[in-house]
């Protein structure tokens, strides 16, 4: 099996939907010899800022010299990028033998994954063969039933901000959102958190964890991912290394923040005078209105636009347009991706469609947002 039969694997038998629980993944590690439990993890949860506060903690973590398993979701061009070892992804051929090992085994036990799934399992097998010093875990969705949320123990747990999203899933109030997310607290290990749900608290009481709440102080002067929102992004992963690696040096830290990666996050392209940002559900919208507006608060705008049908599109656009902004919408080859003509019925105001024939050219500050699966065809075209 090469590196593109395993991509066919994973998308040609319908496994790219989602179906919680744990019963499934913890079969299959059970048959690769539990390799989680060999594994030191920081759990990361939360509706926005959970991949960035990973990216923080990989790029501190590894310049002090650790070697840093990183998972991460979604990947925007290839799959290996969801798992890297300190900065690297896994090679395509590591891959594809890690996907046929996974999936042999688990057809040859009768037990259908997900393609989430068969990702983690990969994921765990892969950095307990490697021996990586400490995992960053990026939960898929939600927490308590989230396959990432196998491990019995981790270093810490980290909850980021909590919003809207996925509601058919994960509840429609934010104390039920909330609910679900602390379902990563482990017994005796620390959870650390920017919001005081009252959830968050008998949680970490009824497992006697250690609950530490951070204000959004920290100065992001040498952080390398820009955006309003990433000062409390920031506060918590630096929270989280101080309280578990007391020994890094503040200079290490400072360091560390300069070679953080996260693509796609409030990413400005100078050479084309554009911003790519991923947010694709209202608060992450919210955020990124609130970033523009400081940032680039003179230069008039021009979007482009696609969004999942079931994402709340109407409120993203409310929040993110103003009727002096030239807009492009796009319909983007991806299972549920919301039509132009769904996107044009809830904007006011004349909008266009994103074509190849899209000229950015004169001037304007071009941004590109509302959906992670979007940004390789859009990028492609432009």
């Amino acid at each position: 099996m090469n590196y593109d039969d395993a991509v066919k694997l994973l998308t040609g038998q319908g496994k790219f939907h989602i179906e919680l629980g744990l019963e499934r993944i913890t079969a299959i590690l059970d048959l690769l010899g539990n390799p989680q439990d060999k594994l030191k993890c920081i759990h990361v949860a939360g509706t926005n800022g959970k991949g960035s506060v990973c990216a923080i903690l990989a790029a501190v973590l590894k310049e002090a010299g650790m070697k840093i398993g990183l998972y991460t979701s979604p990947h925007i061009f290839e799959y290996t990028e969801r798992i890297k070892i300190s900065g690297d992804e896994i090679s395509k051929d590591d891959f594809a033998k890690y996907v046929k090992k996974v999936c042999k085994t688990a057809d040859k036990n009768n037990i259908y994954l997900t393609e989430f799934e068969i990702l983690t399992a990969i994921m765990f097998k892969y950095f307990a063969d490697k021996k990586v010093d400490v995992v960053v875990l990026e939960t898929g969705l939600g927490g308590r039933f989230d396959a990432t949320n196998v491990i019995k123990s981790n270093l810490c747990s980290i909850i980021t901000h909590i919003d809207f999203d996925h509601t058919e899933r994960l509840g429609s109030t934010l104390s039920k959102i909330a609910f679900e997310k602390a379902g990563l607290i482990k017994e005796n290990c620390p959870v650390i958190t920017a919001e005081g749900y009252e959830v968050f608290k008998d949680t970490a009481d009824k497992k006697n964890a250690m609950l530490i709440m951070v204000a959004p102080f920290e100065d992001t002067s040498n952080l390398s991912l820009k955006g309003l929102y990433q000062q409390e992004n920031l506060s918590l992963a630096l929270s989280a290394i101080r309280y578990l690696f007391p020994q890094i040096s503040e200079t290490v830290i400072q360091d560390g923040l300069k070679h953080v990666q996260h693509p796609f996050r409030f990413q400005y392209l100078k050479e084309k005078n554009m911003i790519i940002d991923a947010a694709h559900n209202p608060n992450g919208i919210r955020a990124l209105k609130q970033s523009l507006d400081y940032y680039y608060s003179d230069m008039p705008r021009r979007f482009v636009f696609g969004c999942l049908k079931n994402k709340d599109y109407a409120s993203m656009i409310r929040e993110l347009f103003d009727k002096n902004d030239e807009i492009y919408f796009y319909h983007f080859d991806y299972p549920n991706s919301a039509s132009v003509e769904e996107l044009k019925s809830v904007f006011p105001y004349p909008s266009n469609e994103f074509t190849e024939k899209f000229d950015y050219s004169d001037g304007k500050l071009t941004i590109v947002c509302g959906s992670f699966y979007m940004m390789k065809e859009v990028l492609s075209k432009l």
